[in-house]
């Protein structure tokens, strides 16, 4: 099992050291570091690569401003998917996600196609003490699973495992997020094409060395993100693999990685 986890940043130099050394001594399988820094400027970038000059395990693609949360993973995986990798371990570097949970994400994923690093399930919680943000990430979720029908708790949740299987299929999908609603569009289309979708229970920790990234306008893309998802789910349109359905609990083989699936356009 080839695993990479997944990182875009944005000014996190005083969290990359840390959260490097937790991340390669989590768990004793081999990990791999893939981080998207978004012309940080405060020097993350600068860091990253000199910890990628003295580890090969750590590396960084730098793009040239701040394009957004959800091209960051899709450029990344589109890159990754191309090196036999066939765990896909996304997380945020301000050390809210624990490195120290990568393990019990892996052992989920033996059993599921997606795993999400959940805060709402049974046993999950957060201790990020901004009641204003628990209250908009509770309520996002909410209306998520009322709208879109999902099954999940937490499909906002950043801290999550994709296998390879899946994100061959997204990536032929006509994703069209950018910011923190990438991680519902993902869960949707996920669910809706018969994925097994699975949460385990995570803490979710106070950032350290960092602010929130969550502006009025990532809300506001969020919203219309789940307007247009459930346009698509009231519509009765699908996404087009002949390959994917449930019988008696059974998943079907998967399509082949090159075969193009489409979905729907509102």
């Amino acid at each position: 099992m080839k695993t990479v986890v997944v990182i875009p940043t944005y000014n996190e130099r005083e969290n990359i050291p840390s959260l490097v050394e937790r991340i390669l001594s989590s768990a004793t399988a081999r990990l791999d570091l893939f981080f998207i820094d978004d012309a940080s400027p405060d020097g993350t970038g600068q860091l990253l690569n000199t910890l990628s000059a003295m580890n090969p395990r750590v590396r960084v693609l730098h793009r040239p401003s701040k394009l957004g949360l959800g091209t960051a993973y899709r450029q990344a995986y589109r890159l990754l998917l191309k090196e036999g990798y066939t765990r896909f371990v996304q997380m945020d570097a301000d050390l809210s996600h624990q490195p120290e949970a990568i393990p019990a994400l892996l052992d989920a994923a033996e059993a599921a196609d997606l795993v999400i690093g959940s805060r709402y399930c049974a046993g999950g919680g957060s201790k990020d003490g901004s009641v204003g943000r628990w209250a908009l990430s509770r309520g996002a979720n909410r209306l998520s699973r009322l709208m879109l029908g999902l099954v999940v708790e937490d499909s906002t949740a950043g801290f999550r495992c994709y296998r390879r299987e899946l994100l061959a299929v997204l990536d032929q999908l006509d994703i069209r997020s950018s910011g923190y609603s990438f991680q519902i569009e993902l869960t949707y289309y996920s669910q809706l094409l018969g994925f097994r979708v699975r949460e385990v229970p995570i803490t979710f920790e106070k950032r350290v060395h960092a602010k929130s990234k969550m502006s009025r306008l990532e809300v506001t893309s969020a919203m219309k993100t789940l307007a247009r998802l459930w346009l698509h789910r009231a519509s009765g349109r699908v996404v087009t693999s002949p390959c994917l359905a449930r019988e008696q609990g059974t998943l079907y083989p998967l399509p082949d990685a090159g075969s193009k699936q489409t979905v729907s356009s509102l």
